[in-house]
């Protein structure tokens, strides 16, 4: 995740503050100095960090830190929350417009991948808020850029509007309205031109295309690892075509975070989505409280829900709960639940928001690689009926047969069935304990 090196840092800095039973002015100094530091690496821009530091300083020395019984936790309460109100305070939400189809512009400069987050947002559009979007080609300058967006329609089953590469981007984005309000199309999703730099034909081009379609949002798409150079970008598109959201791609990158913590206090645009990956559905609001809870190492527990709200169906879970307390758990439903943690995304990823997973020696080092998740979905399908329902039979032959049907060795047969053994023992224990003993009942790994 973006924000490593950065998390890091503050993560030292507030453990050193956190248990202090009092906290002088030369304690928040001491801090401050390190968070700056911290910031500045990051590379959020200098005036965003002078101007963080000094609210946080005054806050940290006042009243409600002084007076509180805890003030190392009350500093970081503060912290937390100057960090929140750095990126927007509160998810500034996607609009929607009195009468459909809602007009989005998609601008950005060439790479930062606008095309590909304009087939994203279609996507969440349609799968979280199910919506109706038309995605609309309107960039006929690059070569291949509206083949790339109608091949992308087709991989998400999603229609197209595109007129070739003769026909000026205006009248593109005017005939494609006219087609969405006939065939009852809530969102219009125009990706625009991209250059390689920022050019006075293209933005005459850009405000051309926003006087004739009268757009309710202009998302500017822009790449987190170009760092300032992301913040400079969306200071001059926002003074040209007055923007009403940014996207921040590659997120999940190596990417040190400046951008994401500078773009809402230099521009006053909210960040709306940020790209979390390459796979279509990789996109994600942005929740200002969550990225800082993260960045802080107190977990995204919200984010973790709705992950697992959206894979897990809840009939079937509720015939997990029923299997295990009946210790009728086979290797079926096992397969089953892998399926359903894979959709949750990558599970590295998954971990890290869990609260106080920093604490974890080395899960930053934790590479979880979804081909031994593959692996083991292998090993299962492998097994014939009765040696999924009852794996106890599974004998050294049987185990050989296995191993050969799924490309893997005997030892890892046999990893896998020890796993599976303790894993049900281990449901077991946690259906047969009493209430109010289950509350502190840890997972062996955790």
């Amino acid at each position: 995740m973006a924000f490593e090196g950065l998390a890091d840092r503050l993560q030292s800095v507030m453990n050193k503050i956190r248990g202090k039973g009092k906290v002088t002015e030369a304690d928040v100094k001491e801090m401050m100095r390190e968070v700056r530091l911290a910031l500045l690496e990051a590379d959020v821009n200098f005036k965003v960090v002078k101007d963080f530091v000094k609210r946080v300083s005054e806050r940290a020395v006042g009243q409600e830190v002084l007076k509180s019984l805890t003030p190392g936790r009350q500093v970081i309460k503060v912290v937390k929350e100057e960090l929140t109100a750095l990126m927007g305070g509160e998810q500034s939400k996607i609009a929607v417009a009195s009468r459909p189809p809602t007009v989005i512009m998609m601008v950005g400069l060439q790479g930062a991948g606008k095309t590909t987050t304009t087939g994203k947002l279609a996507n969440l559009l349609r799968k979280k808020y199910n919506r109706k979007p038309l995605l609309v080609a309107a960039d006929i300058y690059r070569p291949a850029a509206i083949k790339q967006l109608e091949t992308l329609g087709k991989q998400l089953n999603m229609p197209v509007f595109a007129l070739g590469d003769q026909v000026s981007p205006v009248e593109i984005a005017k005939q494609a309205i006219a087609k969405a309000k006939e065939e009852h199309h809530d969102y219009v999703l125009i990706d625009t031109a991209g250059r390689l730099h920022i050019d006075e034909t293209l933005m005459d081009e850009l405000k051309q295309i926003k006087e004739l379609t009268n757009p309710d949002e202009i998302f500017l798409v822009v790449d987190a690892m170009t760092g300032q150079d992301a913040v400079n970008v969306a200071q001059s598109f926002n003074e040209q075509l007055g923007l009403t959201g940014v996207i921040l791609t590659k997120l999940d990158g190596d990417t040190r975070g400046g951008a994401a913590l500078s773009i809402k206090a230099v521009t006053d645009t909210p960040i709306k989505f940020v790209g979390m990956g390459e796979k279509m559905d990789a996109l994600e609001p942005f929740h200002p409280e969550r990225m800082a809870s993260r960045i802080l190492g107190m977990g995204d527990v919200l984010t973790l829900i709705e992950k697992a709200q959206a894979a897990v169906d809840e009939e079937k879970a509720k015939e997990l709960e029923q299997k295990m307390r009946t210790m009728s758990f086979t290797f079926d439903d096992f397969l089953e639940q892998l399926g359903q943690v894979r959709k949750m995304g990558p599970l590295d990823e998954i971990l890290k928001m869990l609260p106080g997973a920093n604490k974890i020696k080395g899960l930053n080092n934790i590479q979880i690689d979804d081909k031994q998740i593959g692996r083991v979905e292998a090993i299962i399908r492998s097994m014939t009926k009765e040696e999924k329902i009852n794996p106890e039979i599974i004998n050294a032959s049987r185990k050989k047969r296995i191993a050969k049907g799924s490309g893997t060795s005997v030892q890892e047969v046999n990893r896998l069935l020890k796993q599976f053994d303790e894993m049900k023992k281990m449901m077991k224990m946690m259906t047969t304990m009493p209430k109010g003993k289950k509350k502190g009942f840890k997972f062996p790994f955790m």
